[in-house]
């Protein structure tokens, strides 16, 4: 094993052993003490330990045989293992936390809220490193496969909200148990499309001015950004017009408006969502 790769494993069970540690408090010291549905093939496990005692943990592993093996063809090898290894490694780290961690007694709504959003934070740490929590995670992956334009949020959204329905029905048998669990579920969906689109998303911006170059010029001094040239032609006068296109974080938005401000007092800028930006300067390719 070289060292590269050492070092990624390294890295990955590391990511497992906190995400699974966040899993397990929001597993455990929230959903489980306040009798809540929880999602994905935890949510299924955390039925199994309400009604037969099984440790959510083992319960988990149980669950997640059979659907590795079946999606074992069209996840691909690589993938299956990490999801083995993150499977394996939470699921020890959720079933210690159960005996460490004190569960909390407060405000119903405060536990919803914070089941919702230390779990997703856990998950989504496990699918950053291009792994899974397997069961539900499957599910969704081979969905996201097939069909790309569906977020991993929306589509986690609609297979939790069954598995709460079915945790309700089982278990509380209370309206208020899944009106708190769908609030879980829609948290974990947005908790979980922001860590995956959040963190790597930016602004692009176009600026047409008459003085491009010290326009590119300025923006590097200011946020260290390289900037691109394009060539575009004005409808409406037919005159050709210099753009500066320039990707950049969210914070350095108004840095960058200042200074086409300053410069060029009559230059057009359009500023534009990016979900994702990959390369020099930003998170790698």
């Amino acid at each position: 094993m070289n060292k590269e790769i050492l070092k990624e494993w390294s890295i990955d069970i590391l990511v497992d052993i906190i995400a699974g540690i966040l899993m397990g408090i929001g597993t455990y010291c929230f959903a489980a003490a306040f009798k809540f549905p929880m999602v994905g093939f935890t949510g299924l496990a955390l039925i199994l330990y309400q009604l037969f005692g099984l440790p959510v943990g083992i319960g988990t592993i149980v669950l997640n045989i059979p659907f590795a093996i079946i999606s074992y063809r069209e996840i691909g090898r690589k993938f299956l293992l990490k999801s083995v290894k993150s499977i394996v490694i939470t699921s020890i780290m959720i079933d210690i936390v159960a005996k460490v961690v004190p569960a909390y007694q407060g405000e119903y709504i405060l536990a919803a809220i914070c089941t919702g959003v230390i779990s997703a934070t856990g998950y989504a740490l496990i699918f950053m490193r291009d792994s899974s929590t397997g069961g539900a995670d499957f599910i969704m992956v081979l969905i996201h496969h097939f069909f790309p334009h569906f977020s991993l949020g929306k589509i986690a959204l609609v297979i939790d909200s069954c598995i709460i329905v079915l945790g309700v029905a089982l278990v509380s048998k209370n309206v208020n148990s899944l009106i708190y669990g769908l609030i879980i579920a829609y948290l974990v969906a947005t908790v979980l499309d922001k860590a995956m689109d959040g963190l790597t998303a930016g602004k692009l911006i176009m600026i047409i001015c008459d003085k491009p170059k010290d326009m590119a010029k300025e923006i590097a001094s200011l946020i260290d950004r390289g900037s691109t040239y394009l060539k575009a032609v004005g409808s409406y006068t037919d005159e050709e017009r210099d753009v500066v296109m320039c990707a950049c974080r969210v914070k350095e938005v108004h840095t960058v408006r200042q200074a086409a401000k300053k410069l060029d007092p009559r230059s057009f800028v359009i500023i534009i969502d990016s979900n994702e930006v990959a390369g020099e300067g930003f998170r790698h390719l």
